[in-house]
């Protein structure tokens, strides 16, 4: 008489924690070491990123809010693809297999899969003495053909960028007690509003179809306005002028610059923004900041795409070129 394996404390983990999210059929309930994702005559974007404790969340930082970070951090880019989720797989690196920390950032992590209609397909967990990772590799489908890159901005196009730009690297500040810090001690709800920008993005996803629709090029901006767009423009061969006045800021960001506490440098430079970045030729930019208010998200227009090979212009309210000693966070 053969005596029944006992589950390892790797699968007992998996099965209590992450095969609730696993509704996709082709995840076979994790129960296999692959799963299958259907094209459907579709195209299938791939995108991965990791979020590393110390580097891109604090120890300190809740659970629920680690999950979402990891998962919609690709989302963005599956977003700015002109993409619709499809799945995604999970790579968890840990220190220990508490409850106290797996149950919420399971259940944050199930409550997205629901919002965003990704479902988990898989991945692998792994011990470390430290630091935590949580590495997230999303797929997206988008109609053959359509994806959009970042290789297609044109000379005349018009430079558009959703939401506000600067309050994430303005969140982080506040927590490490930045200069953000002490300057809003006196408003709570204005530190909270900033931490919440840094800790769960907002991905654009509702858009992916506008932007597919309309945009020339587009990408997300993670690192930074400013060298994302030198990035975007570097991929298209071509050069950038933006009127900084015009790049859109939350009236908290907008008060500390007047306030001369931050430089807007802090803003262009920071990341964590998790907007979609995007050119469009001119006769469709009020197409699509029309579909953005339509979907409740605002997109403004910061510049225009110009001729050339040199980096983008940043120009202040008089036309002067303002000297960015920083384009984007560098994690090397």
């Amino acid at each position: 008489m053969t005596t029944p394996q006992s589950p390892s404390a790797e699968d007992s983990l998996i099965a209590r924690y992450f095969k609730p999210l696993a509704t996709d059929p082709g995840a076979f309930g994790l129960v296999d070491d692959a799963a299958i994702l259907s094209s459907s005559g579709d195209d299938i974007v791939v995108t991965t990123d990791a979020v590393v404790e110390g580097v891109h969340y604090l120890a300190t930082d809740p659970p629920d809010t680690i999950a979402r970070k990891a998962l919609r951090v690709n989302l963005s880019d599956i977003a700015a693809k002109g993409a619709v989720p499809a799945g995604f797989v999970l790579t968890l690196a840990l220190r220990s297999k508490e409850d106290a920390w797996l149950k919420p950032f399971a259940d944050a992590l199930g409550e997205d899969v629901k919002t965003f209609a990704c479902p988990l397909l898989g991945g692998d967990t792994v011990s470390t003495p430290g630091p935590q990772m949580v590495s997230i590799t999303a797929f997206g489908r988008v109609p053959k053909g359509r994806m959009v890159g970042r290789t297609g901005a044109r000379p005349g196009d018009r430079i558009l960028v959703t939401g506000t730009i600067g309050d994430a690297a303005l969140g982080l500040d506040v927590l490490t007690g930045g200069k953000a810090a002490a300057a809003l001690v006196s408003d709570p709800a204005a530190k909270e509003a900033l931490v919440s920008r840094y800790r769960i993005p907002q991905p654009r996803n509702v858009l992916a179809r506008a932007v597919r629709d309309h945009a020339t090029a587009a990408m997300d901006v993670s690192d930074g306005l400013a060298g994302d767009l030198t990035k975007l423009c570097a991929a298209s061969g071509v050069s950038a002028t933006v009127d900084v006045a015009s790049v859109p800021l939350s009236a908290v960001a907008a008060g500390l610059v007047a306030r001369k506490t931050i430089c807007v440098e802090t803003l262009l430079a920071g990341g964590d923004d998790y907007e979609v970045l995007c050119t469009v030729p001119p006769a469709e930019s009020d197409a699509l900041i029309a579909a953005g208010k339509v979907a409740g998200v605002a997109i403004t227009a910061i510049g225009t795409i110009v001729a050339g090979q040199e980096r983008p212009r940043f120009l202040d309210g008089q036309g002067r070129e303002l000297t960015l000693t920083r384009l984007s966070y560098s994690h090397f």
